[in-house]
């Protein structure tokens, strides 16, 4: 079954998310490297899924995750608009290229087929570890991401 928390309304799954994989891990070196990258300290990188009680701050404040709520969907996927300004808009380059990958995926297969889709696409080749989406390689086995 899926875990609800961990499906962002924007499409960008939770379960294959560096903060999300980080706090769950506990990788400190991963959290370093996220923490400069989000302009943060490691101590602030942890989440527990965008539609839980203690999601990353960044995503607390989405714009993206306020719209669906307020328009009573689950996520994007529901809505007519999509890809509306918000996504035009989003901050991050390679996470609006996945929401523009991701929605009409999780359209055509439904939340259980995208979600094991998800995690097949950013999963080890070798190992089968979880990869956090851009990852270049596996955290486990060393293995390039290819």
């Amino acid at each position: 079954m899926v875990n609800q928390e961990l499906l962002a309304p924007c499409g960008l799954y939770c379960g294959v998310c560096g903060i999300y994989c980080a706090s769950e891990s506990g990788d400190e070196a991963l959290k370093e490297k996220l923490a400069r990258a989000y302009g943060d300290t490691p101590d602030k990188i942890k989440c527990k899924g965008c539609r839980s009680a203690s999601p990353y701050w960044y995503c607390a404040v989405c714009g993206i995750k306020s719209c669906v709520l307020e328009k009573g969907y689950i996520g994007c996927h529901q809505c007519e608009i999509f890809p509306c300004d918000k996504i035009e808009n989003f901050a991050i380059p390679a996470g609006k290229l996945n929401i523009l990958r991701a929605i009409p995926l999780w359209r055509e297969l439904g939340t259980d087929a995208f979600v094991k889709g998800e995690e097949k696409l950013f999963s080890c080749d070798n190992c089968g570890a979880i990869l956090f989406r851009g990852a270049k390689k596996c955290r486990q086995c060393a293995t390039i991401k290819g």
